[in-house]
């Protein structure tokens, strides 16, 4: 039992998140990270981005969602079941990209501005400003080479639809 997720993460085989005495999934460290099963454990586990929307459309892995700011994104669906239901859509920063030829062809990408830059050595925490939010975060390397972005700068961003998941709404 700990309450230190890195400590959790880097030496268990499986690990057992609990909200209120209930487990809410137990899983691989990497499965808890890279697919949470529900908004408590993907906002418990690592850093993500929230995006609130509505299922436009579902169809097989993919979920089309309109955000509450208009604009329509891909997502896989994790606990959705029907269009017109709300969800959260979690999208971990490391998986956020900028640059177009890093996107599927049909990805929906959409505006941002970006708001500031942290130097953290190894990568560049980017807080951008995305469908009305000022706390969407993207984490870049820093390699040579890497374009560089200024506050104030518009840019597009997007992912791949399975590096967001719809969950349900909190």
């Amino acid at each position: 039992v700990t309450h230190d997720q890195g400590e959790a993460l880097t030496m268990s085989d499986r690990v057992a998140v609990f909200n209120d005495g209930r487990i809410q999934q137990l899983a691989p460290p990497a499965e808890l990270y890279e697919r949470p099963e529900n908004s408590f454990v993907a906002q418990f586990i690592g850093e993500n981005n929230k995006l609130l929307g509505t299922i436009e459309e579902l169809q097989g892995d993919k979920a089309l969602v309109r955000l509450s700011t208009g604009e329509l994104i891909d997502a896989t669906p994790v606990n959705v079941t029907q269009k017109g239901q709300q969800t959260l859509v979690s999208i971990r920063p490391e998986r956020v990209e900028f640059k177009p030829e890093m996107m599927p062809a049909d990805a929906h990408m959409i505006d941002a501005t970006v708001r500031d830059i942290i130097y953290m050595g190894d990568i560049l925490r980017v807080r951008l400003q995305v469908a009305g939010s000022d706390e969407f975060v993207m984490k870049i390397r820093n390699t040579l080479g890497q374009t560089k972005l200024d506050p104030g700068q518009q840019i597009k961003v997007g992912w791949h639809p399975a590096d967001a998941r719809a969950l349900d709404p909190v």
